[in-house]
């Protein structure tokens, strides 16, 4: 997939803010500082689309991107540590779920992981969630470049062999470097079959409605 075009498009607070359009969406969301905004500036190749920032939590609202006048990139606030306020992030925490379980043209929801550590309960735990209200997600797991191969690929491991100790299989998972631009094109390629299956699914639904 060329990506011709990446614009901001809105920001949303709550779920009815969210764009009225009925294109694909892809979101994105991880605990805070695992390279979110980074990850999603490599996959379209704008620099400053996404903002970055070394402060937890930075992402306070759901950030919407449109890219190639076709389909949706959602950066949405972290989960985990952020220095905010307990009042905020409940605020956040119900905006998410609202978002997750009742945005009908959410697609597939990224959950980026950080290759560099050992697997962590926050992450397990919302995977968990994920599972149980059958929101279709993959993992992705960031910053390659800055920790050995062999440390990852132990790392990467450790994270699989906990969630087979609940999931009888893997959800899809990709393996990126926001600096060398690994994975790049194994997520857009995966993206861009999303797309097909969602036109498919569009247009069944319009002869129905005839």
């Amino acid at each position: 997939m060329d990506i011709k075009s990446a614009i901001y498009k809105t920001s949303a607070n709550a779920l009815k803010d969210c764009p009225m359009q009925e294109i694909p969406e892809y979101a994105f969301i991880g605990r805070s500082n695992v390279g979110k905004s980074s990850l999603i500036n490599m996959l379209v190749q704008k620099r400053e689309l996404a903002r970055t920032s070394n402060t937890p939590g930075k992402t306070i609202s759901m950030n919407f991107f449109l890219i190639n006048d076709e389909w949706n990139i959602v950066d949405l606030p972290g989960y985990g540590y952020a220095r905010r306020s307990k009042t905020l992030r409940s605020t956040w925490e119900k905006t998410l779920l609202a978002y997750l379980q009742k945005r009908e043209v959410l697609v597939c929801l990224f959950v980026l992981i950080d290759s560099r550590i050992e697997p962590q309960k926050s992450d397990l735990d919302f995977i968990t969630f994920l599972g149980e209200k059958a929101i279709p997600f993959c993992i992705v797991f960031t910053k390659l470049d800055k920790i050995k191969p062999a440390e990852a690929e132990t790392n990467i491991e450790q994270f699989c062999t906990k969630l087979l100790e609940d999931w009888e299989e893997l959800p899809k998972i990709f393996k990126t470097s926001s600096l060398d631009r690994t994975g790049r094109e194994e997520l857009l390629k995966y993206i861009t079959k999303l797309n097909k299956d969602f036109a498919k699914i569009q247009k069944q639904k319009d002869v129905q409605l005839r």
